[in-house]
């Protein structure tokens, strides 16, 4: 265990890597119910039921089986996770609050009551206008006149009172009484809402706004069927459906103070599915039937079959099917839980003929007035195109069981006269191929420097040139000296497999044209093409220098085997600031790198946990590492071992010289100290307080600028170092996580020189 810890911490301080996990899971599920039956009128019916023998008994399960299939399947979809039932939405919509208009004028049969407030307008021989609010007591005082009870009268019936009390003074004016503003009333709003309970809402607030208010109706509440009580007695009932379909406001009365809303439950659910123009769960009240919840899914849709629908109902232990013809439609009582199914129409015709292929108008026919043989068929659909192959048409045709059978017809005998025409049968599919169908699509392929490397479609008397200007020319990088052709070697008339499988033709390019080309040499179908990269041409390569150069920037690589000593010069040397000792390499990882450092990591998770294994395949490793070098060599004997040739995308930091330690691990207290020339390891540990209680002092290692790497008592401290002084593990160990943890903070703090530079 302890050498995987040093050799991983090592591993990702080379790679300055970082580690990364993440995973994720969901959950989902749904289900569907059918009800109960009580009775119905003249119908055709059918049941499954099982009887004495096996054989009755599996052909039952088999009918409930494809009536569940057929029907059930077609419903749930409907139903969902949670049946959408029609109208339930209504009092949901921010579009439709059914909030009452205030600014329209008080209607003549509003009822007044306390807290309203009432404008007195006299006009005529006198001119007064008064404002008087309605007590609690259902009185307003005028002045000269007393109390004058106005509550529980309409405004047209205030009027008339006021006028009769008041005319006696004002017989020579005139008098209108009016609603200046109105009281709040509060409604209970109970049963099967969303939210029931109290709600102040405005005198004018009908059911259909104090339904909003609560939040709509739930799944199980009833819209056929809403009650209003007033002072105990029901004074209305509401069916929203008739506002949805017909518009009609009947039964949504303006609400009263203390008014009671009652939503019951619903009596009937009835689904409709299949070729509607609305398949839904609908709201059925006693005696409807089957023509009612048609005309609320929108009647049938155009591809609808008509002849029939079916209806699955649960029949206390057992299912029952009935199939209701269109004259049983309006008889038919539909019940609560019953299913209804409208089939589409059969994907079949009853007089057509198809043809395809190589005729100038393809596509189906009337079969039965002037279609009714081959020949009709083709001048029809105006005739063969010039590429068509007459000699090998086929016709498609259903047998009884509706199985395929082919006939090979000779249209060119046929339109010739050397062939008796053949008569067609209804749903007959002709099919007249092309001089192309006879052999399958032919391709040719190129690859390599062209712009556009891919496949494509052969032509005839193609040359190498012209293929090649097909692909959009050659790149920069192509090679004229050499461009192949592979070919397949084609013997039909072999009798056993030979060891040649291609034939290869090699040709010279100038300025687009074949030099000394084989005569008559043309491309053939599935022939290859591959223009190869010139070994001459090499894309910019780039390379910087940072830190305390003279003229510090990004440079060209002008040779492959460009060093650090050449970058120096190139930039103009080093500043008088400069460390030279402590310079170091910032370079790319490759994707082979990459390949085998997941490698090492597998190997050595390899040897401790699975869990660890988990912790591999997720980790992910970074762009770039840092190489160690020494510069300080490397400029003192260019071309040396130590003069590292460079890599395209390489960057070569210089830094300034920092004349500091910086001590961390497991010391009393992680501290950045002077340098003092000299002095060993163990003085500027000393500095942090000396070794924790877990250090593992023979392990203490120290890490340079430039990446380079010693342990305690192999090498001296120079400016800018790290002194490192690692941890004795838990005594249960430490897993591969971790370890990755550990590595990660190191890689941060230090960088190593690797072998991946070789």
């Amino acid at each position: 265990m302890k050498r995987i810890l040093f050799g991983f911490m090592l591993a990702m301080m080379t790679l300055g890597g970082y580690a990364q996990v993440q995973a994720g899971a969901k959950l989902d599920k749904g289900n569907a119910a059918l009800k109960k039956d009580n009775g119905m009128t003249k119908q055709e019916l059918t049941t499954g039921k099982a009887g004495n023998s096996v054989e009755l008994q599996d052909k039952a399960q088999q009918e409930e089986r494809a009536i569940d299939h057929d029907i059930k399947q077609s419903v749930a979809q409907n139903k969902g996770k949670s049946r959408k039932i029609f109208g339930h939405d209504i009092f949901n919509s921010k579009l439709l609050s059914f909030e009452p208009n205030m600014n329209i004028a008080t209607p003549a049969n509003y009822v007044l009551g306390p807290g309203d407030e009432v404008v007195i307008n006299i006009y005529g021989g006198s001119q007064k206008e008064n404002t008087y609010q309605i007590s609690k007591e259902g009185t307003v005082t005028v002045p000269g006149y007393g109390p004058i009870r106005l509550s529980g009268l309409t405004v047209a019936q205030a009027n008339s009172r006021l006028r009769k009390t008041l005319g006696k003074r004002y017989r020579s004016s005139n008098m209108s009484t009016s609603v200046s503003s109105t009281r709040s009333i509060r409604v209970n709003v109970m049963g099967e809402v969303s939210v029931p309970g109290t709600y102040t809402l405005s005198a004018y607030a009908t059911v259909f706004h104090a339904l909003y208010q609560a939040g709509g109706i739930n799944n199980i509440g009833t819209l056929r069927n809403i009650k209003v009580f007033r002072n105990g007695r029901q004074v209305s009932v509401v069916d929203v459906y008739e506002y949805i379909m017909n518009g009609r406001l009947a039964g949504n009365v303006r609400l009263h103070d203390n008014d009671v809303i009652i939503v019951g439950p619903y009596e009937s659910l009835v689904d409709i599915a299949g070729a509607v123009k609305r398949p839904m769960t609908y709201e059925m009240r006693k005696n409807d039937n089957v023509a009612t919840i048609l005309n609320y899914a929108g009647g049938f849709a155009n591809d609808a079959y008509k002849g029939q629908i079916r209806l699955l109902r649960a029949n206390g232990d057992e299912k029952t099917v009935f199939n209701i013809s269109q004259n049983e439609l309006k008889s038919f009582k539909v019940m609560d839980g019953d299913a209804l199914k409208v089939d589409d129409m059969l994907d079949r015709y009853s007089n057509m003929v198809e043809v395809k292929g190589a005729v100038f108008r393809p596509g189906l026919y009337e079969l039965g007035k002037e279609v009714t043989s081959i020949r009709s068929l083709v001048k029809m659909a105006q005739g063969l195109t010039e590429d068509a192959y007459p000699e090998h048409a086929v016709i498609h045709r259903l047998k009884d069981d509706r199985t395929k059978r082919v006939i090979a017809v000779n249209i060119k005998d046929i339109l010739d006269g050397r062939a008796p025409d053949v008569q067609l049968k209804n749903e007959d599919v002709i099919f007249i191929p092309t001089e192309a169908d006879k052999t399958k699509a032919r391709t040719l392929t190129i690859s390599g420097e062209v712009q556009f490397p891919g496949t494509y479609e052969y032509a005839e008397n193609q040359t190498i040139e012209d293929f090649i200007v097909q692909a959009g020319g050659l790149t920069d990088a192509a090679s004229t000296a050499k461009v192949d052709v592979s070919r397949r070697i084609l013997n039909p008339s072999a009798t056993q497999a030979g060891n040649e499988i291609a034939k290869t033709y090699t040709f010279t390019l100038q300025n687009g044209l074949l030099i000394n080309p084989e005569p008559g040499f043309f491309l053939q179908p599935y022939d290859q093409v591959y223009v190869r990269r010139s070994p001459g041409f090499e894309a910019q390569r780039n390379v910087t220098i940072t830190g305390e150069a003279l003229f510090p920037g990004e440079y060209a690589m002008v040779r492959k085997d460009m060093r650090l000593s050449d970058l120096v010069k190139t930039s103009g040397g080093v500043s008088s600031y400069a460390y030279v000792k402590g310079a170091r390499i910032e370079r790319k990882m490759s994707e082979d790198e990459k390949l085998r450092m997941k490698s090492i990591l597998k190997a050595m998770a390899h040897q401790n946990t699975k869990h660890d294994s988990i912790i591999v395949d997720n980790v992910v490793l970074g762009d770039t590492y840092y190489v160690g070098i020494d510069l300080e060599k490397a400029l003192a004997k260019p071309g040396c071992p130590e003069d590292l040739i460079l890599r395209a995308g390489d960057k070569l930091f210089i830094p300034e010289y920092n004349p500091t330690v910086h001590i961390s691990g497991d010391v009393m207290f992680p501290n950045t100290v002077s340098y003092v020339p000299g002095k060993k390891t163990a003085y500027y540990i000393n500095q942090a307080g000396g070794y924790g209680n877990r250090a593992k002092k023979g392990k203490t290692f120290v890490v340079y600028q430039n990446g380079h790497v010693s342990v305690k008592g192999k090498g001296k401290i120079e400016p800018g170092c790290e002194v490192i002084v690692p941890s004795r593990p838990d005594r249960k160990g430490i897993d591969l996580s971790a370890l990755v943890g550990m590595g990660t903070s190191l890689a941060s703090l230090a960088t190593v020189i690797v072998a991946l530079t070789k």
